[in-house]
């Protein structure tokens, strides 16, 4: 256009000006209309595509920088009743939201695309005997209508009392459970005295069956237990799912100045870990989650609901989602998407979609 403009501009007033008077103005007129044409609407067009382009653009960005928290797993205490020496979530502070705060956050989170919440802490049934989490967990599944609601527990203090009340809106109960041998379940702090850890396991399952839940069972594989064969049991038992972590260090949290746990004598090697894995391979509900998996593919909430940003090796705390808003608070988590949907993050995790023959 740059060009061409200027030599029809020409043409035309040469054109127009070489008429007779009479027709002159009709000739003037024509040549305005041009002028209009030639000019000002491929500007307003210019315009207008410019406009387009930069909120299109806008969007893109806007996209690109909005994480969904598609999972999320809240510890909403810290306080335990176990004391195993490898936790990397431990009993620094013994803040508790109160319900209604826990509420609001969990519904900020409903409303920036949470599908599934997993409540976990320290041990989540020690606070108000597990009616602070029997609350929340009927609040996310009968309020919010999640599709997924779990627990990570240490079995302890469960009572079938509580499957009566909450059992129905609960969609997976994950155990801890990194031993078969009860005196490797001392020795690593799983201890309850005159209770047997294996026992009480046995009973869960069973009140899992009876109520209608799914039944997990974690296990953080460490220097205690690293050559034990767990096929059997954990076929008898028979897990929608057995998720293998290797044992983490956090700064902090279970090794440094600054900790209330010293790990570093759980550590085992990546072969080592790989060795236990192979040995348990056909096992066919079985999740392995190394270190470099775990550690930036979850987006983990405290008892303030901060973000926790893992990737530097320690809890880094981002600002309270109940303070400045999800979106804003989830910049800092360290979350890696795509590691996320790659370690298996999202799977079946609505009891409804399991098909389970109860």
């Amino acid at each position: 256009m740059g060009m061409l403009a200027p030599t029809a501009l020409a043409g035309r007033m040469l054109s127009a000006f070489g008429q007779p008077l009479g027709s002159l103005w009709g000739s003037l007129a024509s040549l305005l209309c041009w002028l209009r044409a030639a000019f000002w609407w491929p500007a307003v067009e210019m315009g207008q595509q410019q406009v387009a382009g930069e909120l299109e653009g806008s969007q893109e960005e806007a996209e690109e920088n909005y994480t969904i928290p598609t999972s999320v797993n809240y510890h909403f205490t810290r306080q335990c009743n176990y004391k195993c020496g490898f936790c990397f979530h431990t009993a620094k502070t013994s803040f508790v939201l109160p319900l209604e705060e826990a509420k609001r956050g969990l519904l900020l989170l409903k409303e920036a695309g949470m599908e599934k919440i997993n409540f976990s802490g320290g041990e989540p049934f020690l606070q108000d005997r597990g009616e602070y989490l029997g609350k929340l967990v009927k609040f996310c599944k009968v309020e919010l209508g999640l599709p997924s609601v779990s627990i990570v527990s240490n079995g302890s203090l469960i009572r079938e009392r509580w499957f009566k009340d909450y059992g129905e809106y609960l969609d997976i109960l994950a155990i801890s459970c990194d031993s078969f041998n009860e005196q490797v379940n001392v020795l690593i702090g799983r201890g309850q005295g005159k209770k047997n850890h294996v026992e009480n396991l046995q009973k869960l399952n069973k009140w899992c069956k009876d109520y209608k839940v799914a039944f997990k069972i974690n296990s953080v594989i460490n220097r205690f237990n690293v050559e034990e064969d767990m096929r059997e049991h954990i076929r008898a038992l028979n897990p929608v799912r057995w998720k293998v972590f290797q044992c983490l260090l956090i700064e902090g949290e279970n090794c440094g100045e600054d900790a209330l746990r010293e790990a570093e004598r759980f550590i085992i090697s990546e072969e080592e870990f790989e060795e236990f894995l192979e040995r348990h391979k056909e096992v066919s509900c079985l999740v392995p989650e190394c270190n470099q998996k775990m550690k930036d593919s979850y987006l983990i909430l405290d008892e303030y609901m901060r973000f926790l940003n893992c990737r530097k090796g320690r809890k880094d705390p981002s600002k309270s989602i109940l303070d400045v808003g999800v979106q804003e608070a989830i910049k800092f988590s360290g979350f890696d998407e795509k590691m996320f949907l790659k370690r298996g993050g999202k799977y079946v995790w609505s009891k409804e979609d399991m098909k389970f023959d109860w």
